[in-house]
């Protein structure tokens, strides 16, 4: 299973045409076939980071789906959509990526994922992206899953990890981890958001602190599913 991730700079008076064309071209046409599926539309936030900014992630089943979908987009069926795509938009940057190994979704049921539109209540993630020292890299993801992952999983959790990603072979960089981060509870976020994080939530044995022998860069995102968006 593969993942395309892309985040797009849209141009901000197209906003709304360019969801469209997400919501009622790429998503019902993947839905037609058993290559792909988009899983996630999502926007940034405004007010946590650059204006007008989507995140989309698309399913591809494997290699020989992913060349067909290309293939699709460069001379067939989705080239005209692409092309108009593209006049909604400043820019796009992608990645493939695959499943970490220890990730809540390592293959996707395309048969489960709705591409009718139908639609539910907003929801918040947030994206974390890290980029692990040189050589701990693989060290990164297993105790990235065996500490941080488990330390999530309690009673009543600010947030649940749905996805966790690396970059295929021969895409992008190699030493990356994404998590997409499920958002439960936003008053403590907010609270997160104000204040310091405690000494004792830093300290050592904890994963703030550990965990910076393995990395000491990452960026976040907060990101806000549309009403439409196939996984929420």
């Amino acid at each position: 299973m593969l993942f395309i991730h892309e985040v797009h700079t849209v141009r901000g008076r197209a906003e709304d045409e360019f969801e469209a064309a997400f919501r009622d071209g790429w998503m019902p046409t993947l839905g037609a076939g058993d290559d792909a599926r988009l899983l996630w539309y999502t926007n940034h936030a405004h007010g946590s980071g650059p204006a007008y900014t989507v995140v989309t992630v698309t399913a591809v089943r494997d290699g020989r789906a992913w060349e067909r979908l290309a293939l699709r987009i460069q001379k067939g069926d989705l080239r005209q959509w692409m092309r108009e795509l593209d006049e909604l938009r400043h820019d796009v940057e992608a990645k493939v990526l695959v499943p970490l190994p220890w990730s809540p979704l390592p293959d996707v049921a395309f048969d489960e994922v709705p591409a009718d539109g139908r639609e539910h209540g907003l929801t918040l993630y947030m994206e974390d992206t890290m980029w692990p020292y040189q050589g701990k890299f693989l060290e990164y993801i297993d105790r990235c899953g065996e500490v941080y992952a488990k330390s999530l999983d309690r009673p009543n959790p600010l947030l649940t990890i749905e996805a966790g990603f690396q970059p295929a072979l021969g895409s992008h960089l190699r030493r990356e981890v994404s998590l997409m981060q499920r958002i439960h509870d936003t008053d403590t976020l907010l609270k997160l958001l104000q204040t310091d994080i405690p000494p004792e939530h830093r300290g050592p044995g904890t994963w703030m602190h550990d965990a910076l022998e393995l990395r000491d860069r990452w960026t976040s995102r907060l990101l806000r599913t549309s009403s439409w968006s196939p996984l929420y």
